[in-house]
C-alpha cells in the first residue's frame, strides 16, 4: 500500500459504525483541502476512513480544526455473478495531527532565570 498525507480543515466527522458479526468498526472523516495549489473557489473534499482502534483518535477533534492526515491508499476488485468487475478505492487514515496550535494564552510562560543570588546565610548541618 502506498502512504500519503494531506492538509486541510475538518468538514465532517461521522460517528463510529460497526459492521458484521465480528464488530468491524469504521469512522469517516471528511477534510476540505487547503494549502498550496488549492483553489478556494473550487474546494476539494476528501473522505478518509479510520478503522478498528484508530476510530477513537477522532474523539479529540472537531469541525473546523486544521489538520494533517496520514493515510494509506488501497484498492480492491469485486465482481458479482453476471455483472462487470468493479474497483473500490479506500483511503485508510492512520494518523492525524492538529496544525494550528492553541492561542498564546494557552501556552504556559517560559521559566525565567533570575539573577538574584542566594543569601550568604550559613546553614548549620
Amino acid at each position: 500500500m502506498a502512504s500519503f498525507d494531506i492538509q486541510g480543515e475538518i468538514h465532517h466527522i461521522d460517528e463510529p459504525r460497526s459492521y458484521g458479526q465480528n464488530g468491524f468498526t469504521k469512522r469517516e472523516l471528511v477534510v476540505k483541502l487547503t494549502g498550496e495549489g488549492e483553489n478556494p473557489s473550487y474546494p476539494n473534499y476528501i473522505a478518509l476512513e479510520f478503522v478498528k482502534d484508530k476510530c477513537a483518535i477522532l474523539d479529540s477533534y472537531k469541525k473546523g480544526d486544521a489538520v494533517k492526515v496520514a493515510f494509506n491508499l488501497g484498492g480492491r476488485l469485486w465482481s458479482a455473478p453476471g455483472k462487470p468487475e468493479k474497483c473500490f478505492v479506500s483511503l485508510q487514515a492512520w494518523r492525524i495531527e492538529k496544525l494550528s496550535g492553541g492561542s498564546p494564552e494557552d501556552i504556559p510562560p517560559a521559566w525565567e532565570q533570575t539573577s538574584q543570588q542566594a543569601p550568604d546565610d550559613d546553614i548549620p548541618f
